[in-house]
């Protein structure tokens, strides 16, 4: 019996290590992830290491072309890995890659359906910036939409796959109107304002002329911004652009190469030899940046780690419709609208 006793608290005081050491380096992750976090804020100049994923081969004179990836919703809310937002982070690589000196050219992968007003404007700026700076070659993978084509149009050199969606030249902001399903269990909604209209879009009421008119008008606003830059990047006549593809439409890269709203029909390797080309580098290396510590992105993963014998799901949009917020613009491919 005594034995039994004394195996049993030998297993919890083992259990009872074990986790004390998993706790442990949680939150050592924890502050590793905010020191880090908190040492690269003040300059953000160089957080991200390199890998290299294409050697050098012949002449290059120690200079490399830098693949950065947007991925996924343009979004202030995505979080980051070293900065405040995924927005932020792309933001971050940017930087790094226009300040140093030995990156000859930028290759930038799009593989998004556009995202926020404000945050796409924000990514195009920093492209722009880094342009004059070095080439930025844009690489279209599935779909550089909407946002995802703002964005692109920054670009010296722009390539898409010929079946890749882009496109999608306009804007959105939605809201649900559920005024009728209150009539029928017989619940009112009461309103305290302090001007007509501060419950703009309030889904327990019908819209007024005078809000659906101020809504156009925020609408045609960016509009009219989108298609002013399409028309400049691209040398096209903004006329001829709204009435034509600049109608939300979205284009197959074939198509948007007709229309001139992409240079040519290519893949990543193309568009990495047109950045060597640019970057006058013929045989400069490709890097990209990853984390320098990423204990927190273990633990992330870790926790989001599906359960033993969980489906896998295939989202049509659904997930990224979720994402979006009532009450903003949005660059988004009609295919991801809710």
């Amino acid at each position: 019996m005594s034995q039994n006793k004394s195996g049993c608290l030998s297993s919890s005081l083992l259990i009872a290590l074990i986790v004390s050491v998993i706790l442990n380096i949680a939150f050592f992750a924890g502050r590793s992830a905010k020191m880090v976090r908190a040492s690269i804020q003040p300059s953000l100049s160089s957080p991200f290491t390199e890998e290299v994923i294409a050697p050098p081969s012949g002449e290059h004179g120690g200079k490399k072309i830098t693949v950065i990836s947007l991925r996924g919703l343009i979004s202030t809310a995505e979080p980051g890995d070293v900065a405040e937002s995924g927005l932020d982070d792309l933001i971050v690589e940017l930087k790094q890659a226009r300040e140093d000196n030995t990156v000859a050219a930028i290759v930038l992968r799009i593989d998004s359906p556009g995202g926020e007003v404000t945050a796409s404007d924000m990514l195009y700026e920093e492209v722009v910036k880094t342009r004059k700076v070095k080439p930025v070659v844009v690489s279209m993978d599935a779909v550089a939409a909407s946002g995802g084509y703002y964005v692109a149009c920054a670009g010296s050199y722009l390539f898409a796959h010929e079946t890749s969606i882009t496109g999608s030249i306009g804007v959105i902001m939605q809201s649900v109107n559920y005024q009728k399903v209150l009539d029928k269990v017989g619940l009112e909604v009461l309103t305290f304002k302090s001007g007509a209209f501060k419950d703009l879009l309030n889904g327990a009421r019908e819209l007024t002329e005078a809000e659906r008119q101020y809504v156009q008008g925020l609408i045609d606003q960016s509009y009219s911004r989108f298609v002013g830059i399409v028309a400049r990047e691209r040398h096209l006549e903004e006329s001829a652009l709204r009435s034509g593809v600049a109608d939300g439409r979205i284009l197959s890269g074939m198509d948007a190469v007709k229309e001139h709203l992409i240079d040519e029909v290519g893949g990543f390797d193309q568009a990495l030899e047109k950045a060597r080309e640019l970057g006058k580098a013929p045989g400069a290396a490709a890097v990209r940046y990853t984390m320098p510590l990423a204990f927190n992105k273990l633990f992330r993963l870790l926790s989001e780690a599906p359960a033993k014998g969980a489906r896998v799901e295939v989202d049509f949009g659904g997930k990224f419709a979720s994402r979006l917020k009532v009450g903003r613009l949005y660059f988004v491919s009609p295919l991801m609208a809710p």
